[in-house]
């Protein structure tokens, strides 16, 4: 990963950008410490999930607008007490 100190990533920006697309996260530092980590859009979303809401899963669930599921529950605790 490539380290950045702020005023140059702030001055270089656009080859800041690139290089998150072809070479992977890029790292920026203040004062020494990193601060934050730029990403290529396709590693953000892949990192973040399918970029797809919970709402919008669940709605893509087989099971959605059906009305008559039952579910079935154990009649036993759902965990065991420690004494």
């Amino acid at each position: 990963m490539h380290v950045w100190q702020m005023q140059e990533a702030k001055a270089r920006l656009s080859e800041v950008v690139k290089r998150a697309e072809s070479e992977g996260p890029q790292d920026i530092t203040l004062h020494g410490q990193s601060v934050a980590v730029l990403v290529s859009r396709s590693m953000f979303e892949r990192l973040s999930g399918s970029g797809h809401s919970l709402v919008e899963f669940m709605r893509q669930s087989p099971l959605y607008g059906l009305e008559d599921i039952e579910f079935e529950r154990q009649g036993g605790l759902t965990r065991e007490v420690a004494l």
